[in-house]
C-alpha cells in the first residue's frame, strides 16, 4: 500500500477518534465502533493505539463517494452511544465543510436522521441526498 493511501487510512480514522472525543469522553462502545473501522481500514491495533497519542493532519479522500463514506461513519459514530451532544453536531458540520461536502446535504443528513430507527440514515437516503445537493 502506498504512503499516501495509508496516511488517508490514518487520517480518516483520527477523524473518528476526534470526532469521539468531542463530548470530552469516549464511551466503551464508541471505542469498540473504532476499533471495528480500523479493523475495516486495515489499520492494526498499534497504529489504532498511536492515533489516541499523536496529531495527524486531516486528509480528505480525494473520491466524493469515500468523503460520503467518511460522513456517513461520522454519523453512525455520533449515534452508537445513543446520546447526540451539540459539540459532536458542530464537530461533524466542520468535517463536512472541510471535506468539500455541500453544508446544506449535511445539514439535511443531521435533520432527517430522527426518522429512522436508531437516528440510522440508510445509505440510499443518504446517497439521494447528497445526489440533490449535487453541483
Amino acid at each position: 500500500m502506498s504512503e499516501n493511501a495509508n496516511q488517508e487510512r490514518l487520517s480518516l480514522l483520527s477523524e473518528l477518534i476526534k470526532m469521539a472525543r468531542a463530548d470530552n469522553e469516549i464511551r466503551e462502545v464508541e471505542f469498540n465502533f473504532l476499533l471495528a473501522i480500523a479493523s475495516q481500514l486495515g489499520v492494526t491495533k498499534n497504529e489504532f493505539k498511536q492515533l489516541f497519542e499523536q496529531y495527524i493532519e486531516f486528509a480528505p479522500p480525494k473520491v466524493e463517494f469515500d468523503r460520503i463514506l467518511q460522513f456517513h461513519r461520522l454519523v453512525l459514530l455520533m449515534n452508537v452511544d445513543q446520546q447526540i451532544d451539540e459539540k459532536e453536531l458542530d464537530y461533524i458540520r466542520n468535517v463536512g465543510i472541510r471535506m468539500g461536502l455541500h453544508p446544506n446535504a449535511t445539514a439535511e443528513v443531521l435533520r432527517i436522521m430522527e426518522d429512522y430507527e436508531n437516528n440510522i440514515v440508510p445509505p440510499n437516503r443518504l446517497i439521494e441526498i447528497f445526489k440533490t445537493f449535487h453541483n
